[in-house]
C-alpha cells in the first residue's frame, strides 16, 4: 500500500529550507543595514579643516571721534600751528597703541612760492615681521576753498578729504593693539598732499609727501603684500568705484578688496563697477617705488564735482561725516588684515 503522506511532508520541508535561506542571505542583510556582497560602499572622506576667521569689529564711533579730534585742531595746513599740533598728536596716538613711529621730514616747494615743511608719519606694527601690509592716507588739509562760493581764500577743515582716512588708520591701530596678530602692518599718514594746482594740469604739485616717501622708503627694498590708499572715505553718499590706475597695476588686489567688502554687506558703498583713473598719492608710489598700490576714493555720480559737492569747500566739515561709511571702509580694511594673517586672502 503506497504512503501518500510523504509528498506533502517533503514539500513542506523544502519550502522551510528556502525560507530559511532567504532570511539568512537576502532579508537579514537589509534588516542589519549591511551591504549585500555585490554592493560597493564608499568610505566617507574627512571634511577639510576650514579655518574660522575671527575678524574684530571695527568701531565706527571711535573712528568718528578720531576724525573729529583732527578737525578740532583747525585746518591742518602745512606751516601752521594747527598742522604742527595735530602731527604731534598723531605720533603720540600711534605710539600709545604700541606702534613704532618714524617721523620722516619733508621739505617741498609750494607751486605759488615758498616751501612747505611737512612730515610723513610712518606707524609700524611689528616692524620685525617680513610679511607686511601697507594702508595709507593723507593727513594735511587744503589751504583754500577754491570750489566754494564764499571765503574762497580761507582754509577748509578737510574732515572727509584727509581726516576720514587717518581716523580709520587710528582705529585700525587701536584694533591691532587690542587684538594682536602675527603680521606686519604699516599705517602711513602722508603729508603735503592737498595743496596742489587745481586750475592747471600740474600733477607734480600734488602729493608732495608721498613723492618724497616713494623716493626715500623707510626700509630698503620695501614691498608690502598689499598696498592700499584711503582718500575721501567718510562722507555721506560716498561711492567707491574701481579706480582706473589701481585696476591697471593691481587688478587682483582691487577685486579682492571689492569682493570682500561686498561679501561683508557693503555693496552699497563698494560699487562693482569701473571708475576713472585719477592723480592721487598712489600714482607716485607706483611710479617711484614700484609698489602696486590701489586707491579707495569716493567718486559719487550725479553731483557737480567728481569727488562730491563738498570737495574743496567749507562743507567738508565734521557734519559731512557718516559713521556708516567709516564702518564700511574700516571693517573691510580690518577683514583684509585679519584674513591675510590667517592665510585666507
Amino acid at each position: 500500500m503506497q504512503n501518500k503522506s510523504k509528498r506533502p511532508i517533503l514539500a513542506y520541508a523544502l519550502i522551510a529550507v528556502l525560507l530559511l535561506f532567504a532570511v539568512i542571505y537576502v532579508i537579514k542583510p537589509f534588516l542589519d543595514n549591511k551591504p549585500t556582497p555585490k554592493s560597493n560602499p564608499q568610505v566617507e572622506k574627512p571634511k577639510p579643516n576650514i579655518p574660522q576667521i575671527a575678524v574684530p569689529d571695527f568701531n565706527s564711533d571711535s573712528a568718528f571721534l578720531f576724525v573729529k579730534k583732527q578737525v578740532d585742531f583747525g585746518p591742518r595746513v602745512p606751516n601752521t600751528p594747527a598742522h604742527k599740533k595735530c602731527g604731534a598728536w598723531l605720533v603720540k596716538e600711534f605710539q600709545r597703541y604700541g606702534f613704532t613711529v618714524i617721523e620722516q621730514k619733508v621739505q617741498a616747494p609750494y607751486y605759488k612760492g615758498g616751501t612747505f615743511n611737512g612730515v610723513n608719519i610712518i606707524a609700524q606694527y611689528k616692524p620685525e615681521a617680513q610679511k607686511r601690509i601697507l594702508i595709507a592716507a593723507h593727513w594735511d588739509s587744503r589751504n583754500e576753498a577754491d570750489k566754494d562760493t564764499k571765503d574762497v581764500n580761507k582754509a577748509i577743515d578737510g574732515a572727509d578729504d584727509g581726516a576720514s582716512g587717518v581716523g580709520i588708520l587710528l582705529e585700525l591701530a587701536r584694533t591691532l593693539h587690542n587684538n594682536p596678530l602675527d603680521l606686519g602692518v604699516d599705517l602711513i599718514c602722508f603729508d603735503l598732499e592737498d595743496n596742489g594746482d587745481d586750475d592747471n594740469n600740474a600733477p607734480e604739485t600734488w602729493c608732495l609727501g608721498s613723492q618724497h616717501w616713494a623716493k626715500n622708503l623707510h626700509r630698503p627694498g620695501y614691498m608690502p603684500y598689499y598696498a592700499i590708499l584711503l582718500d575721501l572715505v567718510g562722507a555721506k553718499g560716498a561711492r567707491f568705484y574701481k579706480e582706473g590706475v589701481s585696476r591697471q597695476v593691481a587688478p587682483q588686489t582691487v577685486d579682492t578688496v571689492w569682493n570682500l567688502a561686498i561679501s561683508l554687506g557693503f555693496g552699497e558703498y563698494f560699487v562693482n563697477e569701473n571708475g576713472p583713473g585719477i592723480t592721487d598719492d598712489h600714482v607716485f608710489v607706483i611710479r617711484e617705488a614700484r609698489i602696486p598700490m590701489i586707491d579707495i576714493i569716493s567718486m559719487p555720480k550725479g553731483g557737480e564735482h567728481p569727488f562730491g559737492d563738498h570737495h574743496h569747500t567749507h562743507a567738508d566739515n565734521i557734519n559731512i561725516i557718516d559713521k556708516n561709511v567709516l564702518k564700511a571702509v574700516g571693517q573691510t580694511m580690518t577683514a583684509v588684515l585679519y584674513q591675510t594673517h590667517n592665510g585666507v586672502l
